[in-house]
C-alpha cells in the first residue's frame, strides 16, 4: 500500500472518529435536556404541594377559631399537626426524588378528603343553628346570647364558602398504569408491548362544579422524555406536552377512565411515570417498571 493510499485511509477514519464524537455529544446534550425538564417538572410539583399544604394548615387554623365545639376543635388540631409533619417532610425531600414526592402527593389526597369532610361538618352545625335561630326569634328577648351566636356562625359560614375551593378540586384515586400485549395480557416487556393503558377513577366530590372537563395524561420515558402527541396544554402559566387528552362529562360521581397509548416507536427500559392533569392541576401520579 503507497503513501497516497495510506493518507486516504487515515483521512476517512478522521472523518468517521469526528463523526462518532459529534453524534455521542449531540446524544449528551439531548439528554440533558430531558432531565432537566423533567426536574423542572418535579420542582412545579412540590411548589405547589408546598403551597397547598400552607394552606391547609391556615384554613385548619381558621376553622378552630370559628366554632365551639370541643371535641372538634381537638379533631381539628391533630389534623392541622399532621398537615404541619407533611409540609416539613415535603420541605426537606429534593424535588429530584419522585418516589418521595409522589408519597406526599398521594397523602396530599387523603388530606383534601379530610378537609372537605370537615367542612361539611362545619356545614351542617351552622345549618341546624339556622334552624335554631328561626325558633330562637319567638324568644328574642330571653335568648339574645344565643341569637347573636347563630348570626355569628352564619357570618363566618360565608367566609368559609371561599376555603371550599381548595377540597374542590379534581383529583385522581385507584390509578393503575401498564403495559400490554397484542392480546391484551399485562406485560412487563418492552419486545412484547404494544399498547400503554391507564386507569384512575375520579373521586366524587360534591364541590366541584359539574360538566364538560379535558383531562390530560402525561407519560414520561425513563430518560424524562414525553410520550408527545403533538399537542400541549397550560399548567402553571407555561405550556406542557401532553400524551393523551380525553374530554368527559364531570357529574360530581365517581368516575372511572381508562385511556390508551399505542407504541409505534423504540422505548427504553426502566421506570415510567404518569402524570393526570385536569383544571390546570396535577389531580394524580404513578409510576410502572418495564423490561
Amino acid at each position: 500500500m503507497n503513501k497516497k493510499t495510506l493518507l486516504i485511509v487515515a483521512s476517512a477514519i478522521c472523518v468517521v472518529l469526528i463523526g462518532v464524537l459529534l453524534y455521542m455529544n449531540a446524544r449528551m446534550q439531548t439528554k440533558q435536556e430531558e432531565n432537566e425538564q423533567m426536574i423542572e417538572v418535579l420542582k412545579m410539583d412540590k411548589a405547589e404541594m408546598e403551597n397547598e399544604y400552607q394552606q391547609f394548615a391556615m384554613q385548619y387554623n381558621e376553622m378552630m377559631t370559628q366554632i365551639n365545639n370541643d371535641s372538634l376543635i381537638n379533631q381539628l388540631t391533630l389534623e392541622q399537626e399532621r398537615v404541619k409533619k407533611l409540609l416539613e417532610e415535603l420541605r426537606q425531600t429534593k424535588a429530584t426524588n419522585a418516589r418521595e414526592i409522589m408519597r406526599l402527593k398521594k397523602e396530599l389526597a387523603t388530606l383534601r378528603a379530610i378537609l372537605k369532610d370537615y367542612i361539611m361538618q362545619i356545614d351542617s352545625l351552622n345549618r341546624e343553628n339556622q334552624a335554631l335561630k328561626v325558633d330562637n326569634k319567638k324568644l328574642r328577648n330571653q335568648n339574645q346570647r344565643a341569637q347573636a351566636h347563630i348570626t355569628n356562625l352564619s357570618t363566618q359560614n360565608e367566609q368559609l364558602v371561599d376555603k371550599v375551593a381548595i377540597a374542590s378540586q379534581l383529583y385522581a384515586t385507584n390509578i393503575s398504569a401498564e403495559a400490554r400485549n397484542k392480546k391484551g395480557k399485562a406485560t412487563d416487556k418492552l419486545n412484547k408491548a404494544k399498547k400503554f393503558v391507564i386507569s384512575f377513577t375520579l373521586a366524587r366530590n360534591v364541590t366541584t362544579e359539574t360538566g364538560m372537563r379535558t383531562v390530560y395524561v402525561r407519560i414520561a420515558t425513563p430518560t424524562g422524555t414525553v410520550l408527545d402527541s403533538g399537542g400541549t396544554f397550560q399548567y402553571e402559566n407555561r405550556n406542557l406536552q401532553y400524551s393523551i387528552s380525553k374530554d368527559i362529562e364531570y357529574t360530581g360521581e365517581e368516575q372511572n377512565i381508562t385511556v390508551y397509548w399505542d407504541i409505534a416507536e423504540t422505548l427504553s427500559a426502566g421506570q415510567y411515570r404518569v402524570d393526570i392533569f385536569a383544571d390546570g392541576q396535577n389531580i394524580g401520579t404513578t409510576t410502572f417498571d418495564m423490561e
